[in-house]
């Protein structure tokens, strides 16, 4: 019965991926579209533009060490809710996964991208990844989520994808 209602739900029974949703004017991925029509002047981006620079989004890489409660489901998906609010970003979903006996993987997709999770709660550690594009603030997660797994030590590298790719396009600060 549960195969059954996967099936009804649009998810693939072998590999668990989701029919792609056309219905809302999106291209098929095998569909192409041309940088003039993405990079229109009339069109809104969702492009940061930074210090002289313009990037996709921001993609923080988000090291959670001493955490704890990084085992609890609910909990992870209460820190993704909060980051989301927090960050002014637009939740579409969130999947998670609990293993045995420990860890737990997720993603919460936005709007703005993503933030993602994998944790060893058996040694305190959660690697996160934050990316989000537009006027969302992902910096803001950081925070969130050290109160979230009570610890001080959350380390953070940053990534400013598209730098230059971007830029080459044609696309102007």
């Amino acid at each position: 019965m549960k195969d059954i209602n996967l099936f009804q739900l649009g998810y693939g029974l072998e590999t668990g991926a989701q029919e792609e949703d056309t219905t809302r004017g999106l291209a098929p991925a095998n569909e192409s579209v041309l940088p003039r029509d993405v990079f229109d002047e009339s069109r809104d981006d969702h492009f940061i533009r930074r210090d002289g620079s313009v990037f996709a989004g921001t993609h923080l890489i988000i090291e959670v060490v001493d955490g704890e409660g990084l085992d609890d489901e609910a909990r992870i998906q209460q820190a993704f809710r909060d980051c989301v609010e927090t960050c002014g970003a637009t939740l579409l979903h969130i999947h998670t996964h609990k293993f045995s006996p420990q860890g737990v993987s997720g993603v919460a997709v936005l709007a703005e991208s993503h933030i993602s999770v994998h944790t060893w709660p058996e040694i305190g550690y959660g690697a996160f990844d934050v990316f989000m594009c537009g006027d969302a603030e992902p910096w803001k997660a950081v925070d969130v989520l050290g109160r979230a797994f009570s610890t001080a030590d959350v380390r953070v590298k940053e990534l400013k994808r598209g730098e230059g790719v971007v830029a080459e396009a044609g696309i102007a600060a």
